[in-house]
């Protein structure tokens, strides 16, 4: 009987051309570009202008995996959107995203979990993929976050964290031949925990408010703006990252050293720091572009991707680790052959 693995085989990311640096922000938050970059590493982010939505940052990075893959859009059969920054309430973005990419009727499926969106993803799109259903899943995620950020000096502690960007990959069904030497997915690991749900979170709109959604007073209070408790998450985000991370390379059978790239979530280059050290990971073993981009959510570990191979950092049959830490609370952990 022929047993199926899935495989990444197509990479693609997509910024706006418009970037703002610390040096810009300055000018809007009463912060400094040396504040900003002792605490986070970022230098600069991208952000939309008017007119563009999370749909089509996602459009052009599935359009750059597609080729990369050298596919068409009828080769799809699935789109799994991780957003927490979707185009409109509902419906969900994948249906905007999918009707832009001409390819109807095919399952489309909008997930939200945050920072961790484009793991959940993988994961999801693994599954499906193993399960014979499907041949070729698009799995993207894209953020627009500038839209709805605070961008006066009372929103500076959070307001210069985030970008706008999106990453997408083409995961694909293929014959499993070496478990050792092909290129695939090897396992996904998938964590929550609710109990922290307010300590990164944006408590308006919701139906949890009384009898509106949204109220003038509400607005007035910044509660529709991004609120975090910023030792809390630093503090679970590396304990956290760490354990699954060590976790996933465990039940693969490979060690640490072993791994050729490590590609974590762009939250923070502390973080980032913080995890690598707790491991015994050499830093050049890990490839960030937080300093480039901000932190784009769902987005930053496909762009990363992307940029890896650009960069000639990621090749073919590389061993890749990858672990997310976000709101929710929510972490994951993968391991593949690229």
């Amino acid at each position: 009987m022929t047993k199926f693995r899935s495989e990444i085989t197509g990479v693609g990311s997509y910024v706006p051309p418009k970037v703002f640096t610390n040096f810009d922000l300055e000018k809007m938050m009463e912060t400094t570009d040396e504040w900003i970059q002792q605490r986070t590493g970022i230098v600069q982010r991208h952000w939309v202008d008017e007119n563009t939505s999370t749909s089509d940052l996602a459009l052009q990075a599935c359009l750059n995996a597609l080729k990369n893959a050298n596919m068409e859009t009828k080769d799809i059969d699935m789109i799994i959107f991780a957003t927490l920054s979707p185009d409109h309430d509902f419906p969900g973005t994948g249906c905007f995203l999918q009707a832009k990419l001409g390819i109807p009727e095919i399952t489309v499926l909008d997930i939200r979990q945050q920072c961790t969106g484009f793991l959940y993803g993988i994961s999801i799109a693994d599954k499906f993929i193993l399960s014979g259903s499907h041949k070729n899943i698009l799995v993207v995620g894209a953020e627009v976050h500038s839209k709805g950020l605070d961008k006066t000096p009372n929103g500076r502690n959070v307001g210069v964290l985030f970008g706008d960007g999106a990453g997408a990959v083409v995961v694909s069904r293929r014959e499993l031949v070496n478990e050792k030497t092909d290129s695939r997915i090897i396992n996904t690991h998938l964590y929550a925990d609710g109990n922290f749900a307010k300590e990164l979170w944006i408590p308006a709109p919701g139906n949890a408010l009384g009898s509106e959604r949204i109220s003038h007073q509400m607005l007035e209070e910044g509660m529709h703006y991004p609120q975090m408790n910023g030792k809390t998450v630093f503090v679970h985000a590396t304990k956290r990252m760490a354990e699954c991370l060590r976790h996933s390379c465990s039940e693969a059978g490979v060690t640490l050293d072993e791994v050729d790239v490590f590609l974590f979530h762009q939250a923070n280059m502390r973080i980032n720091s913080k995890v690598a050290e707790m491991l015994g990971i050499p830093e050049s073993k890990v490839f960030n572009t937080i300093q480039h981009y901000g932190n784009t959510t769902a987005a930053t570990i496909p762009l990363g991707m992307d940029d890896a191979m650009k960069a000639g950092v990621l090749k073919k049959g590389m061993l890749v680790a990858s672990a997310a830490f976000g709101a929710g609370f929510t972490w994951a952990s993968a391991v593949w052959r690229q």
